[in-house]
């Protein structure tokens, strides 16, 4: 195109979309996304699943010279991709990937070279072998784009260590635009992805999270097989097709056989499952010859089928976050579907034990951060993990939170090494634990924020909007709460603090307004997660403060 990225005019971004992609108009923030992109902004785009997102790069890979770098972490995810960039006109594409043979993955790259690819996928992993980031160097690419970037996330959820290195991946770059895409983060995971990304004048454009064609509720359960019968019966009763989502491997499996029994086409997924079992099931799934996916939560990203006509959870979730992005594969098409959650109080057992694992001792990271320091060269985590004795989870854990503290550096392929200005190994440690204790109060106070969904006297739709930064100027009407008219009337409740504004906790530092519930006041802080507190004591004895 012949206009400069920064000319182009709003109307001139329409029109290439119904050019380029067929599309008449474009949707809520696709249109800012793109026209700050053009204008040199790093853009983090929130929007809802089904809103477009992947548009956004498209349109803008277009209209600004040179090669678009995606980051996907789904194989099949980039595949789909690839293949749908394949019946527009914006671009070639190609997908280098474990899949691809080394005869297709040197094309590829000489494709690159030659100015013949508008866009190339990788996953993070990818980074691992320095020829990819050579590569991409020498082709100088103009926007980077990072695919579900709650993954960068420790605050959020579906963490993925590998998704770390792409800030020093990008600042090796020269920095191009950075484009960062996700469904679903609440104002904290917003502030972390920003940061770790090392976004440079960039704009955060929030898409409205609600999903108003979708129907909330929650039914109490004291006893687990009380539970289990009236999901399966649920199930077999619901229009389909559905998700069920369970917390564990043996409960998908147990759940998916009940439901065969009642003569409903139900399959299991789990990760514990053959790859090639779980992309037959997937594909079944999408194919709608099987009714019904029970599923852990490692089934889900990516997926994109419209006419899902409920999502149940067996098992509470272990956040907001992670709840918001399961029940939004339903109801794509805009058709009303429902988000039920089967809730017993037990149930957050399951989840604190699962959230406890992965933890590292003081030791165990003195182990890794001497070994790091004593060596010359950037180690590998197979490195570390053999000279360590440590399982490779422990490795993990232990070099995220010494890079937090700045004893390591992550360098773009994945390797460690120690920083120059590294404090001493045991201040390291113990700041490390200390790190490392502060995530886990945030983890837990997520899950308290999960039970506090399951059990709320007032709109659930509001408390989900709220827990995302978002307001609703009056009760939905469209969940199980707003039916039974149990919503809490806050009108002559004090409300002293606007919501999203910065209040200080003597003991706490920092934190977000993030909701009022009657007389009592939501807040997340920096250091210990969410809070719940009573506005007349908190006012009395002067324990908020806002910030100045």
């Amino acid at each position: 195109m012949a206009l400069q990225p920064e000319s182009v005019t709003r109307e001139q971004i329409c029109q290439t979309a119904k050019v380029k992609l067929g599309h008449d108009s474009l949707r809520p923030g696709q249109e800012d996304a793109i026209a700050a992109l053009l204008k040199g902004h790093d853009v983090l785009a929130v929007m809802p699943t089904g809103s477009g997102k992947s548009a956004i790069y498209q349109l803008a890979g277009a209209l600004i010279p040179g090669a678009t770098v995606v980051i996907s972490p789904l194989l099949a995810l980039q595949q789909d991709q690839v293949e749908s960039i394949g019946e527009q006109s914006v671009g070639d594409a190609v997908a280098v990937n474990s899949t691809v043979t080394s005869a297709e993955r040197k094309e590829a790259f000489e494709s690159l070279a030659d100015d013949e690819l508008e866009f190339i996928f990788l996953a993070p992993e990818q980074f691992n072998n320095p020829e990819t980031l050579e590569r991409l160097q020498q082709a100088k690419p103009s926007l980077f784009v990072i695919d579900e970037a709650h993954c960068i996330s420790e605050w959020g959820h579906d963490f993925r260590p590998d998704y770390l290195r792409l800030g020093a991946v990008i600042d090796s770059l020269g920095h191009p635009r950075v484009l960062a895409l996700t469904a679903t983060a609440a104002p904290a995971v917003r502030e972390e992805i920003v940061n770790h990304l090392n976004m440079r004048d960039f704009e955060v454009v929030v898409q409205g999270f609600d999903r108003p064609n979708i129907w909330l509720e929650v039914r109490r359960f004291e006893a687990e097989a009380e539970k289990e019968a009236a999901l399966i019966d649920q199930v077999a009763r619901a229009k389909k097709p559905g998700i069920v989502y369970a917390a564990t491997r043996k409960q998908t499996e147990a759940i998916a056989d009940a439901l065969v029994e009642r003569d409903v086409k139900a399959i299991a997924y789990h990760a514990g499952m053959k790859t090639s079992d779980r992309e037959e099931a997937q594909a079944a799934f999408m194919d709608d010859e099987a009714e019904v996916i029970v599923a852990t939560t490692a089934f889900g990203m990516g997926i994109d089928k419209p006419n899902v006509r409920f999502v149940i959870h067996h098992t509470i979730s272990d956040s907001l976050d992670s709840y918001y992005q399961e029940i939004g594969r339903a109801g794509r098409d805009d058709n009303k579907a429902f988000a039920l959650l089967f809730y017993c109080a037990d149930d957050l057992n399951i989840r604190r034990f699962l959230a406890s694992s992965g933890q590292v001792d003081e030791q165990q990271v003195e182990q890794v951060a001497t070994v790091i320091q004593a060596q010359n060269e950037p180690l590998k985590r197979q490195e570390v993990k053999e000279q360590t004795g440590l399982s490779q989870s422990k490795v993990a854990t232990a070099l995220n939170h010494l890079v937090e503290v700045g004893l390591v550096e992550m360098l773009p392929t994945g390797e460690a090494v120690a920083s120059e200005a590294a404090p001493n190994v045991n201040e390291a440690a113990q700041a490390a634990i200390q790190a490392q204790e502060r995530y886990h109060n945030h983890v837990r106070s997520r899950l308290e924020m999960m039970r506090g969904y399951a059990e709320v006297r007032d709109c659930r739709r509001e408390y989900l909007l709220n827990y995302f930064g978002e307001t609703l100027d009056q009760p939905c009407g469209f969940c199980d709460n707003c039916k039974a008219g149990i919503v809490v009337d806050d009108e002559g409740v004090d409300q002293p603090f606007a919501m999203n504004s910065q209040v200080v906790h003597p003991s706490w530092g920092e934190g977000m307004v993030m909701r009022y519930e009657g007389d009592k006041i939501v807040i997340l802080f920096d250091q210990v997660g969410y809070k719940t507190l009573d506005i007349e004591l908190a006012t009395e004895q002067h324990l908020l403060e806002p910030v100045e």
